[in-house]
């Protein structure tokens, strides 16, 4: 199975990699020589479109003039991430429970790869899947962050606790302040959905819950951004100065 994934640093990441390209579409608008002359390089074919019919094809206006046609991503199992983890490294998982938007998957999967987190894990239901729209938010992070979907979070979540991780969850309620958890553990970090937060199933599987302070008026963060702001106080207190 193929899809199309767009724009200029999805593609760009495509030709660096060793990802098989079956095709580029470049809109007749698109001015970037350098890119061309890259696609060129790598011998694959292209195909030149007007902006509207691209606009048409590919059911979205924010391709940046390109795309690119590839197999489609692939997922693994939870097993799969354990098992590729490299001996030695503290384990860390984030686990999504009922994200549905594409940008913030994005932008989480491109924070994982930033601290080198070792996968993400979704819901099967209600979850989002990787998309073209969170290829090109990721920037190349969905292809060296993997992926897992499950069919029952509490469930995975208990079979984790079992091999040693601990499960901390992103929450406002009955929780500590972040900067106060223990992180050199092997981890796994619950993010809940931008409308309703973590489950109650999941979160009574928590081993305890983090917040953010709130000073100002807003009483929330968008998920990728607390997401971000965890995971990076995971890798200070993992990583600190010296």
């Amino acid at each position: 199975m193929t899809q199309y994934v767009y724009g200029k640093n999805v593609i760009r990441q495509l030709l660096n990699s060793d990802r098989k390209v079956y095709e580029i579409i470049l809109s007749d608008t698109l001015k970037d020589r350098s890119l061309q002359q890259s696609i060129r390089e790598k011998q694959i074919p292209m195909k030149i479109m007007g902006r509207k019919k691209m606009d048409a094809f590919l059911r979205c206006d924010n391709h940046q003039g390109i795309a690119a046609k590839i197999d489609a991503y692939k997922s693994y199992s939870v097993a799969q991430i354990l098992a590729g983890i490299p001996k030695g490294k503290q384990p860390l998982l984030i686990m999504l429970d009922g994200l549905e938007d594409p940008h913030n998957l994005g932008a989480i999967l491109r924070s994982a790869d930033c601290v080198g987190a070792d996968g993400v894990i979704l819901g099967k239901h209600r979850s989002v899947s990787l998309t073209p729209t969170v290829a090109k938010v990721s920037t190349g992070a969905i292809d060296t962050i993997k992926v897992a979907y499950v069919s029952n979070l509490t469930q995975t979540c208990k079979e984790l606790k079992q091999q040693g991780f601990w499960v901390v969850g992103a929450d406002a309620q009955d929780a500590q302040d972040y900067r106060s958890g223990q992180y050199d553990v092997p981890l796994v970090l619950v993010i809940g959905s931008e409308g309703y937060g973590i489950s109650s199933l999941v979160r009574k599987n928590c081993d305890y819950a983090i917040s953010l302070p709130m000073e100002g008026t807003v009483t929330s963060l968008n998920a990728s951004v607390a997401c971000a702001v965890l995971l990076y106080e995971i890798y200070a207190q993992r990583h600190p100065l010296k």
